[in-house]
């Protein structure tokens, strides 16, 4: 009797093994089952701000909230590695331009190559553009180029980080227009005009998003945009192009994955964000338009073809501003 007992006992202990593993186990394959991490390779202030509307909205489809985590550093490079070595389960994203990607690995060593992410959507088009101090003695292209090959080496300029794709649209510039200035890299963009606006750099080369608002107020003159066409919000700025040098530097920022994350699970995340373009199109487009930015969807395949030869383009880029 003790023995059947006893026997009795330890098979309800293993069926309840099994029950308690099978649950687990489903529980594990449900993505998601807790919250989600996008990584931000940069200070606060425009990649973060551009895909906010975005990670509000992704829970709705997918029962779990997406939080950004900070890494600057590295013009990106530290929290793109961070990403390219993450557990490949859909848990850590990158949130990011394409200059950590496609203009980084041409300079320095990077720890990931464009292999180690899949591109899952990209969603924002944003201009960038070069702005300086209101009191400045030059108000236009054509004056800053002049007083530059007057005094080389005299203007300070500085970015969102060395290398990031602003630095190297100035750097383009820089080499069409034949004049050298002082490079003093800063944090990101939201830091890279607050050295403006505190006296400390005389320009900066950079993201719409932190300098819409000092513009319009009156604190940073826009100089020139790095876009095809004039900016909705900045009718009376011109294009490079226009002040007759030839630099067209479009930015995207989009959400990728470690490479090796499940299919299933990045088709479970890119759906969330296509319901989010098809149900909250207007909040989105809304939110952005108020950064001088606007909404793009590009899908995985496109997205992955599109940061492809983006690299190709940088490279061939770098090699005319080294030349």
């Amino acid at each position: 009797m003790k023995k059947w007992k006893g026997f009795s006992i330890g098979v309800l202990a293993l069926v309840l093994l099994f029950l308690w593993t099978n649950e687990v186990f489903s529980a594990e394959q449900k993505f998601p089952a807790r919250p989600i991490q996008v990584i931000i390779p940069f200070a606060p202030g425009d990649t973060d701000n551009l895909l906010r509307p975005f990670i509000e909205k992704m829970p709705e489809y997918l029962g779990q909230p997406l939080t950004f985590v900070y890494k600057p550093g590295a013009a990106g490079t530290l929290g793109a590695g961070f990403v390219a070595s993450a557990k490949p389960d859909g848990y850590t994203l990158l949130g990011i331009s394409q200059s950590a990607l496609t203009i980084v690995p041409h300079l320095q060593k990077a720890d990931y190559t464009l292999e180690s992410f899949i591109p899952i959507s990209c969603l924002v088009e944003s201009p960038i553009l070069l702005v300086g101090q209101p009191d400045a003695p030059w108000k236009n292209l054509k004056e800053l180029v002049a007083e530059a090959k007057n005094n080389p080496g005299k203007i300070n300029l500085t970015t969102a980080g060395t290398f990031n794709i602003a630095h190297i649209a100035f750097e383009a510039f820089a080499k069409k227009a034949s004049i050298k200035v002082n490079y003093i890299p800063s944090q990101g963009s939201g830091p890279a005009m607050t050295a403006v606006l505190g006296g400390h750099v005389h320009l900066a080369s950079g993201a719409i998003v932190p300098a819409l608002p000092h513009i319009k107020a009156g604190t940073l003159r826009a100089l020139a945009v790095y876009t095809a066409n004039r900016v909705k919000d900045l009718p009376d700025v011109p294009t490079f192009t226009e002040a007759g040098y030839s630099v067209i530097i479009p930015v995207y920022y989009g959400f990728l994955a470690p490479k090796d994350t499940p299919k299933e699970v990045i088709e479970t995340l890119h759906l969330s964000i296509k319901k989010v373009v098809e149900h909250h199109g207007v909040f989105v487009n809304e939110r952005l338009s108020k950064l001088g930015a606007k909404a793009i969807y590009i899908e995985l395949k496109e997205y992955a073809n599109l940061l492809k030869s983006q690299y190709e383009y940088y490279g061939e880029l770098i090699k005319g501003i080294k030349q």
